[in-house]
């Protein structure tokens, strides 16, 4: 989560919106869409035995088409595999993502 802040601060040069992300998404200034895919990508991560089509129906009522919510599912599920994976061998950051922080 570190890297991805430092790098959401950089993108859009907005710090509250990277702090908000990194406490609670959901009190973030977010469009309808990216609040459908930030409560989507949270309940694939946390809870994926619990998805179901009504999850795909609000994607698409958020404005996503077919390939916005296939996008939005395999983004998501790569990084859970890739985070799953660096935290399951123990892989620590390198110090300039920590220091990154401090940006």
């Amino acid at each position: 989560m570190t890297h991805h802040g430092a790098a959401l601060r950089r993108l859009t040069r907005d710090s509250d919106l990277a702090t908000r992300f990194a406490t609670d998404w959901r009190t973030a200034e977010l469009s309808a869409t990216d609040r459908a895919m930030c409560g989507y990508a949270e309940k694939l991560t946390l809870r994926p035995q619990e998805m179901n089509q009504g999850d795909v129906a609000a994607l698409r009522e958020a404005g996503l088409d077919d390939r916005g919510i296939l996008d939005t599912c395999q983004i998501v599920a790569y990084f859970n595999f890739v985070a799953r994976l660096a935290e399951g061998l123990g892989v620590e950051l390198e110090s300039y993502w920590r220091d990154s922080e401090k940006l």
